[in-house]
């Protein structure tokens, strides 16, 4: 609700009836088009060597 009512300014009626891919769409335009990956296993591996444990 936040994005779509505070950030992009739009108005309830227009937030309550965007489909759930338009408000994606809107937040990856607000991103320049990139998105965020998830974690995957070999990544705690590769952080965990690259910042160990003092």
């Amino acid at each position: 609700m936040a994005l779509g009512l505070s950030i992009l300014r739009w108005s309830p009626e227009t937030f309550w009836r965007a489909t759930p891919r338009e408000l994606m769409a809107a937040g990856q335009g607000l991103l320049g088009g990139r998105t965020v990956e998830p974690a995957v296993s070999g990544d705690l591996r590769r952080l965990m060597e690259a910042f160990p444990d003092e």
